[in-house]
């Protein structure tokens, strides 16, 4: 046992059920918990019943759709749905202590192709050490963490003197309608740790990510007259090679929290489509994205730029001058968010890392994608990523995790949550 723990935080560390916190995340990811679809709310419910039997108050709840959607700070969705349940679990209210909330996202995105799996992507494949499922890092490892992290306090039978509560949300692949609904509940804090998947560092800010869509017009004719019509394909290559400057200019002086990224805030094209006949000139192509939004930046003034950059592309082309094409915003509109430079929770979360893995503290970095962090940031909570597992293999067909990782990061959250709430 490390020196500097005090007996309440070793009691607290014996407590933690290693084999019963690896039961569980083989539990949750065999719940296809896509964004949007009924296994979301499924899952909602069940983690419900799990804080339930901890003896926390729970506070389930069928969020109202279109109040939220009426929001002026409503984050954007992609994903159709007809529901969304919110879920809060947390300590007795104490007046002498602060709050600290552990949040953590239950949808996970679709397992795509199944044939880059080797099996069910929802039938977790256990290698070793090693667990591999869709949403296994992204995030159901730490919703476990944050599960088995409260287990242990409760077991152990420490006496808290601020709360802790944990936020279990939705929609957060596709926007951050599920955060945006509890902070709107009045589910506050003082704190917040989210385990997301960092590689032992801590993501102390996240870059933003805006949705755009592009429609370039063209002009059709048949096959055979191409001569007659303008290619609506043609007629966007200059605007992706606009993209292209936009992104280079974008990215010429990083925040440092960025800087081991080869490119810190990407626009990337992710679908194009155009015509409906292949003997036909296509007169439509509609283009969509994402655009990295700096950290700090105002997201209209990232819009504006994107915008400016599509219109300067179409004055500068004959075709496009007369028939300029257009750019919405559809989707999930991630704005920036950060920890505030200096703000303790950043050393308090590192030491809590040294003290409960015996290794040296986390670098600090930013993550080049939107996250549910800028949501509490903007809140004024103080907010930061903390979790098992490497980004590089979410959303993609091997998904994994190591078990020994998550029990790392239940650890780390054990000593955390009682050195930012108290004991006694």
């Amino acid at each position: 046992m490390p020196a500097n723990l005090s007996d309440v935080e070793a009691s607290a560390l014996a407590a933690v059920d290693e084999a019963a916190a690896s039961r569980m995340l083989l539990e949750l990811l065999e719940v296809p918990s896509v964004t949007g679809s009924a296994a979301e709310s499924e899952l909602q419910h069940d983690l419900a019943r799990r804080l339930e039997r901890m003896g926390l108050d729970v506070d389930l709840w069928s969020m109202n759709l279109p109040e939220l959607h009426a929001d002026p700070g409503f984050p954007g969705g992609e994903a159709p749905r007809t529901e969304a349940w919110g879920l809060v679990g947390g300590t007795a209210h104490r007046d002498d202590g602060p709050a600290l909330i552990l949040q953590g996202h239950v949808d996970v995105v679709p397992p795509g192709d199944p044939a880059q799996w080797r099996g069910d992507p929802f039938r977790p494949r256990v290698d070793g050490d090693v667990v591999h499922a869709r949403g296994a890092c992204d995030m159901k490892a730490g919703v476990v963490a944050i599960l088995a992290a409260l287990a242990a306090v409760r077991a152990a039978g420490v006496r808290l003197r601020g709360r802790v509560a944990a936020h279990f949300v939705v929609s957060e692949e596709d926007g951050g309608l599920g955060a945006f609904g509890t902070l709107a509940r009045g589910h506050t804090g003082d704190a917040c740790i989210i385990p997301e998947p960092t590689s032992g560092a801590l993501m102390v800010a996240n870059a933003g990510a805006l949705t755009f869509r592009i429609d370039v017009p063209g002009k059709a004719t048949h096959g055979s007259t191409r001569y007659a019509g303008v290619s609506a394909i043609d007629a966007y290559l200059p605007i992706h090679r606009a993209l292209a400057r936009l992104e280079a200019r974008r990215n010429a002086d990083a925040d440092p929290l960025m800087s081991e990224y080869p490119v810190p805030y990407p626009l990337s094209v992710g679908t194009v489509r155009a015509g409906d006949w292949a003997s036909s000139v296509p007169d439509l192509l509609v283009a969509e994205g994402r655009l990295g939004v700096r950290l700090g930046e105002d997201p209209a003034l990232a819009r504006a730029d994107l915008e400016q950059c599509v219109a300067e592309a179409c004055a500068d082309d004959p075709w496009l001058r007369a028939h300029p094409a257009t750019v919405t915003w559809p989707g999930g509109q991630f704005a920036s968010g950060r920890l505030p430079a200096g703000h303790p929770l950043a050393a308090l979360v590192g030491a809590a890392h040294a003290d409960a893995t015996g290794s040296a503290r986390p670098l600090e970095r930013g993550a080049p994608y939107g996250s549910d962090l800028r949501l509490y940031a903007g809140a004024g909570i103080p907010t930061l990523q903390y979790g098992p597992g490497d980004v590089r293999h979410a959303h993609g067909p091997q998904e994994q995790v190591r078990f020994s990782d998550v029990i790392a990061v239940t650890r780390t959250l054990v000593l955390a949550t009682l050195r930012t709430v108290g004991t006694g």
